[in-house]
C-alpha cells in the first residue's frame, strides 16, 4: 500500500522496535460525553490489520475524522501495564481499556512530544491518555488511580504517515 506523509514531518524520528500484540477499533464512543448518563456499549472489534490515514485516524474507528489535528487519532497501551492490571484486578479484556494498539517493547512515556515510527509508519506522541473515573467501571474499583501517571493509561498520538499496521507475528 502506498503511503502519504504529512508535510510537518521533520526532525528526528525515533525508530521503535515494538511488537503489536493486539489491534482494536470501535465505531462509537462508550464514555465520551456520557457523564451522568451511563456508558454506551459499542463493540470493540479486534483486527489483524488497520489502515492508518495521516491526519485523520484509523479507518473504521470512532476517532476517524473526529476533528482537525486531533491528539488522539490513535492510542497505544503497554502490554506490561495490561499484565499488571490483570494481576491486580483479575484477567482484563484489553477491549475494556478502549485503546487501539496494545504494544510490547515500547516506552510510551518517552514518546510524548516525539515523532516515532512503527512498522514504517510515522506518529507523533501527543500526550498521555489520562484515565478517568470510567476506568473504575470498565476495569474495576481503583483502576483509575492505578493507571495515573507515566503514560500508564496509554499514549495518544497523531498519525503523520498513511499505511497499514499489522499485529506482529512472533
Amino acid at each position: 500500500m502506498a503511503w502519504k506523509m504529512l508535510p510537518w514531518v521533520m526532525g528526528e524520528i525515533l525508530e521503535t522496535p515494538a511488537l503489536i500484540e493486539k489491534i482494536m477499533i470501535s465505531e462509537g464512543h462508550d464514555f465520551r460525553g456520557r457523564h451522568g448518563l451511563g456508558r454506551m456499549n459499542y463493540d470493540v472489534v479486534s483486527k489483524e490489520s488497520v489502515s492508518c490515514v495521516a491526519g485523520r485516524g484509523i479507518e473504521g474507528d470512532r476517532y476517524f475524522d473526529f476533528k482537525e489535528h486531533f491528539k488522539g487519532q490513535i492510542t497505544f497501551f503497554s502490554k506490561r501495564i495490561l499484565d499488571e492490571l490483570s494481576e491486580k484486578f483479575g484477567e482484563i479484556d484489553p477491549a475494556a481499556l478502549r485503546r487501539n494498539i496494545i504494544v510490547s517493547g515500547m516506552d510510551l512515556e518517552a514518546l510524548v512530544g516525539r515523532k516515532f515510527s512503527l512498522q514504517g509508519l510515522v506518529f507523533e506522541g501527543s500526550e498521555e491518555c489520562k484515565p478517568c473515573y470510567w476506568m473504575d467501571q470498565a476495569v474495576g474499583a481503583g483502576a483509575e488511580d492505578f493507571l495515573k501517571g507515566n503514560c500508564r493509561g496509554g499514549l495518544r498520538a497523531r498519525i503523520l504517515s498513511s499505511g497499514e499496521l499489522r499485529v506482529s507475528v512472533p
